[in-house]
């Protein structure tokens, strides 16, 4: 969206709030208050969202808003917020939005000059990187891989050479093929750390390179139950990639001069002969 529109002065509040995504003592004062206080909470599941709002005594009313009715109903949630209403959006664990319904209805606002606020808290994705021991300076959240194998492998080939720290959900029943297909693409010596049931009873950590991670899964399956997120290490280049010469720098720079960086960096790869993976992050580090 590329205009800016004016606020709605006299509507309502859309208020973005992050929920438990397993210990609920995770849940925030100001979430807490937010929820009491809204006239309608939008949730991904009414029935389990009430759960969580008995155990902390809300009464405030649910109406379900998930990926099914978001495009078609979120006009009901407008018409609310125009009339003057503060709204929660919540999803069924963590923040909404992230792999979960919200964007549809949180662009509307936007677009209609509603507030939008967001009151942070759990996100699964944040919480295992911080735990994780890999690169957190800079990583990228793929949500979960296509379930099929051909579409997954497909997607992990694209991302085989990407040098950020890459994290991923993962349903339970795929985990061990999806661990098995990384192994094929990246190798078995990849770096990775799986974190199941993050902050709940059985919570675990591992961290393995991607073929003894795969057979540690294997053979034991409780490690293919509850909620999954997986992170892997980036690529890094080898050794013996990792002598760029002075005349290829010069060649890089130039473009640089010139072109826009995506390009200078395949032009660069076509005339020296160096791969464009690695000149592309050349010139990122140049760049910046």
């Amino acid at each position: 969206m590329t205009a800016t529109v004016a606020a709605n002065s006299g509507a309502g509040t859309l208020y973005v709030v992050a929920t438990p995504i397993g210990n609920l003592e995770d849940i925030s004062a100001r979430a807490l208050r937010v929820l009491r206080e809204v006239a309608l909470i939008a949730a991904e599941d009414t029935r389990h969202s009430a759960r969580l709002m008995s155990h902390f005594g809300i009464a405030t009313p649910l109406a379900a808003c998930h990926e099914h009715n978001e495009r078609d109903e979120g006009g009901r949630f407008l018409e609310r917020l125009q009339a003057g209403d503060d709204i929660a959006l919540i999803s069924d664990a963590g923040t909404p939005l992230i792999s979960d319904p919200g964007y549809h209805l949180v662009r509307q606002a936007r677009a209609a000059g509603i507030r939008v606020v967001p009151v942070p808290g759990a996100c699964a994705l944040i919480a295992a990187l911080s735990a994780a021991g890999l690169p957190s300076d800079r990583f990228i959240f793929e949500g979960f891989l296509p379930a099929k194998t051909a579409g997954r492998r497909a997607r992990l080939e694209l991302l085989r050479e990407e040098p950020r720290t890459l994290i991923f959900y993962e349903a339970p029943h795929r985990i061990l093929e999806c661990v098995e297909d990384l192994e094929a693409i990246f190798g078995a010596d990849r770096s990775a750390v799986l974190c199941r049931e993050l902050t709940k009873t059985f919570e675990t950590l591992k961290g393995l390179p991607l073929g003894q991670l795969r057979t540690w899964i294997a053979s034991d399956s409780n490690q293919q139950r509850g909620e999954c997120v997986l992170l892997v290490a980036g690529w890094q280049a080898p050794e013996d990639d990792q002598a760029i010469s002075a005349e290829v720098l010069r060649v890089l720079d130039l473009l640089l001069g010139e072109l826009p960086l995506k390009r200078a960096a395949a032009l660069a790869a076509e005339i020296t002969g160096v791969r464009k993976n690695l000149l592309y992050q050349l010139a990122l580090e140049r760049k910046a």
